[in-house]
């Protein structure tokens, strides 16, 4: 039987960040994943470089049933926190767009320095460790692996939601919740792509890699950053944005032109270009396959602008710029950048992530009901989290 001060269960971005927040205040701490590596999801976000933060992190840019649990973490430890671990470790880093941070170079730097902070403070970190059970205990909690025995004062579950399960993503934690009369609100997939109904994908499937700027809208939120047409369906940052917010068998309203007076457009073409065909204006804003393919899709006759009357050209414009989806679904956990839903929060102390009914108990990261926006937000909740749980586990 082995004890430590400190066990962390799972080694992603909350688990290591803690590991390494408890142990630099002395803390006898081990992690134990069942995983062969350690940090998988942050070695495959941002495309291989990791969008470990955004700039502009404030607790509006998460879901919770609690939409004030988090706003205390991420005021302990905030995004200028983790940019500064950052530049200690002169990692070049980049924003892409609306504050979203990427490395210049890898994700796996990222991983890189969590693990060299756990080592500085002498964490040991064990992988392919599967966990058997917890129970309470007189020192705090029993633990039976497939690596040994071990007990622990403060235990901490960082296991992650149900996203990419072939990372290894498993709903273990959601288990030891419950193992522990713990609410666990509804899950599902968020920040996933959407699939379409039969009609729907065998027309746009055509369009399969063409991007636009888009906005997305749906139960009274919208998203203005672009969409991407896929072979199954729709992507992009506005679709995985307003997937959270979808539930089945809503209508998505989509703006194809959001930063554009189309219907003043049309009119203009209409008096300047009277012979020129509508496929052939449109063409001036989209790649002319798209303005081709849409049209089809619309049921809108393709003619010279000169023969469209002004209701017409409303309807066009309605076509254009409320374009009225109901998708058929999404495309599940497989694709998923996370899980919305989770360990219910109102268990928790808001301030240290310690269950208010089990001492020593603290659960961070993914597997609570706290879900960020698309853009560095889910990671920074990681750090903010698990930087709490480590300053008081």
């Amino acid at each position: 039987m082995q004890h430590r001060d400190v066990i962390i269960i799972g080694a992603g971005a909350a688990g290591l960040f803690c590991a390494a927040t408890a142990a630099a205040r002395g803390r006898d701490v081990q992690v134990l994943d069942h995983a062969k590596k350690v940090g998988r999801k942050i070695l495959m976000s941002g495309g291989g470089r990791c969008n470990f933060t955004n700039m502009y992190t404030s607790h509006e840019n998460f879901l919770c049933d609690n939409p004030h649990f988090c706003k205390s973490a991420l005021s302990q430890y905030t995004q200028w926190d983790f940019i500064g671990l950052v530049n200690e470790y002169a990692i070049a880093y980049h924003e892409k767009t609306l504050g979203q941070l990427f490395c210049d170079d890898s994700a796996k730097q990222i991983v890189a320095m969590l693990l060299a902070e756990c080592a500085k403070h002498h964490v040991i970190v064990s992988t392919s460790c599967e966990i058997l059970a917890i129970n309470p205990h007189s020192r705090g909690y029993h633990l039976a692996t497939s690596q040994g025995e071990f007990t622990c004062e403060s235990l901490v579950v960082a296991t992650g939601g149900l996203s990419m399960p072939k990372l290894g993503a498993t709903p273990f934690g959601y288990q030891i919740a419950e193992q522990f009369g713990m609410q666990v609100t509804p899950t599902r997939a968020a920040l996933v792509p959407f699939t379409l109904h039969t009609h729907d994908k065998e027309v746009l499937a055509e369009l399969s890699g063409v991007s636009v700027e888009a906005a997305a809208a749906c139960n009274h939120t919208s998203f203005n950053e672009g969409i991407l047409f896929t072979h199954r369906g729709l992507s992009g940052p506005a679709i995985l944005q307003i997937s959270s917010f979808w539930q089945a068998g809503d209508t998505v309203e989509i703006d194809l032109l959001p930063n554009m007076d189309l219907a003043h457009a049309l009119q203009q073409a209409q008096d300047d270009q009277p012979n020129t065909q509508l496929s052939t204006v449109l063409s001036t804003w989209y790649p002319k396959r798209l303005a081709t393919q849409l049209i089809g899709y619309f049921g809108i006759d393709n003619k010279p602008m000169k023969q469209y009357h002004a209701k017409q050209l409303i309807e066009i414009v309605e076509y254009f710029k409320q374009w009225q989806l109901k998708p058929n679904g999404t495309e599940g956990y497989r694709t998923a950048e996370v899980t919305l839903g989770g360990v219910n929060t109102d268990h928790f102390s808001s301030k240290t992530m310690e269950a208010k009914d089990h001492k020593g108990l603290y659960f961070i990261g993914e597997v609570l009901d706290v879900t960020g926006w698309l853009g560095g937000y889910n990671f920074q909740w990681a750090w903010s989290s698990g930087y709490v749980a480590g300053m008081d586990a």
